[in-house]
C-alpha cells in the first residue's frame, strides 16, 4: 500500500489485539514506542512480546525498563535462502493473510488512518463471527472423497 503502513499485534492464535495505521515513513521501532505502552495498559497480563528484526536496538531495553515487557526478537539466520517459516512470526503473517481476504482492505480506500484501523478491526470481527457461526456438525461429518466411494 502506498504511503501507509499497518502495524499489528496479535495473540498466539493470531487474533488482533492492536492495530496502528500510520505514514510509511514511520519505522517499526517508532510504531512500537506508540503501540507497546497502549498494549501494556490494555492487557496487563502480557509480559512477553515476540517481534521480528525490525524491532532490535534500544527498543528492547526501553520496553524492559519502562514497560516491564520482555521483547524477544525472532531472528532469521544468515544461511537461510528464500522464504522460510520462522517460529512465532508466521502467526502475524497468517493474520495479515486472513485480513487480505477482505476486499475493502486489499485497496486503501480510506482517507483517515483511524477509519482504516476501524475497517481492520471490522474485518477481523467478521472473520471470527463466521468461524463461530460455522456448524460444528458439518466439520465432524465430512469425510474424504475416497472413503465415501469405498
Amino acid at each position: 500500500m502506498n504511503g501507509r503502513r499497518r502495524h499489528v499485534i496479535t495473540d498466539c492464535l493470531g487474533l488482533l489485539l492492536m492495530v496502528l495505521v500510520c505514514a510509511a515513513d514511520v519505522t517499526d521501532r517508532q510504531a512500537a514506542r506508540i503501540m507497546l505502552p497502549r498494549l501494556r495498559s490494555r492487557f496487563r497480563k502480557i509480559t512477553l512480546v515476540w517481534a521480528d528484526g525490525g524491532y532490535t536496538g534500544r527498543l528492547v531495553t526501553w520496553a524492559k525498563e519502562k514497560l516491564r515487557l520482555t521483547l524477544q526478537i525472532v531472528k532469521r539466520s544468515d544461511d537461510m535462502k528464500g522464504f522460510v517459516v520462522l517460529p512465532r512470526r508466521w502467526v502475524v503473517e497468517r493474520t495479515l493473510g486472513w485480513l487480505m481476504r477482505s476486499r475493502r482492505l486489499v485497496r486503501d480506500f480510506e482517507t483517515l488512518p483511524a477509519s482504516s484501523e476501524a475497517f481492520i478491526y471490522f474485518s477481523q470481527a467478521m472473520l471470527m463471527s463466521r468461524r463461530l457461526a460455522r456448524p460444528a456438525s458439518r466439520r465432524r461429518q465430512e469425510q474424504p472423497r475416497w472413503a465415501a466411494a469405498a
